[in-house]
């Protein structure tokens, strides 16, 4: 019988008959199959019953793992789609991943899916469950796979196989359920034990508008019911800090079909919030030798195309015409940024020379993909261009990254760096990339920061370094990034002149440290759950009347404070005291100022703040002085009243 060479991660390698399944081979082995979902053959996924028929390094995944953790999520989607085809059996399948913390599966239907439906369609996969139906891997040809899901008119199904060039594919049959997957699955239904589905949403097929809109239930799954109960309350701590829900009941923004989607309007508070923003981070970048730039909306599509814009970023831009000339209405700031720099001749001693604009920018994101702040159509970055010499690039990398750190810091934000290099689609040449990599590398590790590398997730200009926010959650944001560009100061024919009397080519860092404001205030909103520390907080007080009688002491209050630079309110309805309180607990305002008799008889406020705790009665003055101190406390000195 011919044997294969099979080598366990221990080092140890046995000879096996070829054709042995991959389970039989790790239970000789000496393994313990509790836990086994999937296996490793020369490092790729494979399922527990697939042939082994060469030699190689085979290595258990166990459901606890990364991967384990997909296949299961992966599996409980078709354990899904098939519930579904059991209750609807006129359903359309069209795809259905693993994703972070769970899975969905689209479908088209005749109606959308009801919460009732949820629950059944979750009774469904319970009797698939605990059926322990195997799922079984099939190949065969594309022209045949077409000929089947046509057979069953399952219509995305031929539509992605049409489209594939491979000439076999492979298909997962769990009973009478059949579905296109490259896999790999759980060995059957029955170990999948924790999950729930979570939500139902609409999503146009491809995420295109112009597509049929889908039904897209979400759900999730872990390997035990403890792990499912820690993430349900996750799920629901999530919601509670919702900034959609928040922004409402705050009053910060709102969105309107009749502006169109992706737009934000700001209220009062939330454009107050923003004002705060911008007014730290001018104030943070002058004192760093930033110089602030302003940059025209639209420019002619001539320069987009010099760029390289209109042929690697077109899908993600809007343009115009105007008196018969084509304008593109900017993505990014950078175009302007370098024609200001090449306004005038330039010395080696100006350099680096640190643009900082916060531009208003607009890009086309799908309308499948709009998400409150988060993911927006209009949005402002903090965004700076800096020329350099290129060997000043590494200095001025570590700068910007002292300075994001600084920032995050001070939000109470941890983070994790990721260096991402260049993508397929890309201009500029091999050497420039590479120089730009390893200068972003060696600034990184010149600082003795760990990161991670995302092959192929870089600028189409150039690699960068993203930073991923984490915020109270632990939810990974991506906000602050770093780009390293030889390429445009290129295009764009950028130069200086040296100290040896030659024109000389700079170096261009694109970077944002908070990124897109909107985005920012979305995680903000999220990470203080709508409870902004006082610096921060759009309103800081509010100045809180017991009856009619402390009017005009209070109205005296408000306007002192204001005079003070207090962000205050003046609360003078006739109601109860409690109810004024609880409403301004419920807008998580950090200071209530109660005016009743005895504070008018003291010539003062009594201070609350919002989680309960009473101060004794104070002075307006003697108010201020101690928010200013908090505020100051806070951002280390950064940031006290009347600076907005």
């Amino acid at each position: 019988m011919e044997t294969v060479k099979i080598e366990f991660p221990g080092g140890e390698r046995r000879d096996f008959p070829k054709g042995t399944t991959v389970k039989e081979v790790l239970a000789a082995a000496g393994g313990k199959p509790d836990g086994w979902v999937a296996a490793k053959v020369n490092g790729r996924l494979v399922d527990l019953a697939a042939p082994i028929t060469e030699g190689a390094m085979v290595e258990a995944v166990r459901i606890d793992s990364p991967e384990g953790l997909e296949i299961l999520r992966h599996s409980a989607s078709h354990v899904m789609a098939q519930a579904v085809k059991k209750l609807f059996p006129e359903a359309k399948v069209a795809i259905g991943p693993a994703i972070e913390n769970g899975f969905y599966y689209d479908f088209q239907v005749d109606r959308p899916f009801t919460t009732e439906d949820l629950e059944k369609i979750e009774a469904a996969m319970k009797e698939i469950i605990q059926a322990r139906i195997p799922f079984r891997r099939r190949e065969l040809p594309r022209e045949e796979a077409i000929r089947l899901f046509e057979q069953r008119k399952e219509t995305y199904k031929v539509e992605l196989l049409q489209e594939l060039e491979a000439p076999t594919v492979s298909i997962y049959e769990q009973g009478d359920f059949v579905d296109l997957c490259r896999g790999p699955h759980v060995p059957d239904t029955g170990f999948i034990k924790a999950y729930k589905l979570i939500s139902v949403a609409g999503a146009y097929w491809r995420g295109d508008e112009r597509n049929v809109m889908l039904q897209r239930i979400y759900g999730t799954a872990f390997p035990d019911g403890k792990a499912l109960k820690k993430y349900l309350n996750f799920l629901e701590e999530a919601q509670r800090r919702d900034h959609r829900r928040l922004g409402r009941e705050l009053d910060l923004f709102s969105f309107s079909d009749e502006v169109g989607a992706g737009m934000v309007i700001y209220h009062p508070k939330g454009a107050l919030l923003r004002h705060i923003l911008e007014a730290f981070e001018k104030r943070e970048h002058l004192k760093r030798g930033y110089q602030m730039v302003i940059g025209p909306t639209l420019l002619k599509t001539e320069l987009w195309k010099r760029s390289g814009h209109f042929d690697n970023y077109r899908e993600n831009m809007y343009f115009t015409e105007i008196d018969n000339q084509s304008y593109g209405i900017k993505p990014m700031n950078c175009l302007a940024h370098m024609l200001i720099y090449k306004s005038k001749v330039r010395s080696y001693r100006d350099l680096p020379i640190r643009y900082f604009e916060l531009g208003t920018v607009h890009r086309h994101e799908k309308s499948g993909v709009l998400h409150g702040l988060l993911r927006v159509r209009q949005f402002t970055q903090d965004d700076a261009h800096i020329l350099c010499m290129p060997e000043q690039l590494n200095a001025e990398i570590q700068a910007i990254i002292d300075f994001v750190i600084e920032v995050m810091d001070l939000f109470g934000f941890s983070y994790e760096m990721e260096v991402s290099t260049r993508p397929e689609k890309s201009i500029g040449t091999e050497e420039d990339w590479e120089r730009a990599t390893r200068a972003l590398i060696g600034a990184l590790e010149g600082k003795g920061l760990p990161y991670t590398i995302c092959h192929g997730e870089g600028a189409f200009y150039g690699p960068k370094i993203d930073v991923k926010l984490k915020d109270a959650l632990e939810r990974r944001w991506q906000c602050a990034t770093i780009q390293c560009d030889f390429t445009l100061p290129e295009r764009f024919d950028l130069t200086y002149v040296g100290a040896d009397g030659e024109r000389h080519r700079p170096v261009m860092l694109h970077r944002v440290i908070l990124g897109a404001l909107e985005r920012f205030i979305g995680v903000l909103i999220e990470h203080y759950a709508g409870a902004f520390p006082s610096w921060l907080a759009p309103v800081q007080a509010v100045v809180v009347t017991v009856t009619d009688r402390q009017l005009e002491f209070a109205r005296n209050v408000h306007a002192e404070l204001r005079a003070l630079g207090v962000r205050v309110e003046l609360d003078e309805r006739n109601e109860k005291l409690g109810f004024k309180i609880r409403e301004a607990q419920m807008q998580k305002i950090p200071y209530m100022l109660v005016v009743g008799d005895q504070e008018v008889e003291a010539g003062g406020v009594r201070p609350r703040r919002r989680d309960g705790k009473s101060l004794d009665i104070t002075t307006p003055r003697e108010f201020a002085e101690l928010l200013e101190q908090e505020c100051r406390e806070a951002t280390g000195g950064r940031v006290g009243l009347g600076m907005i």
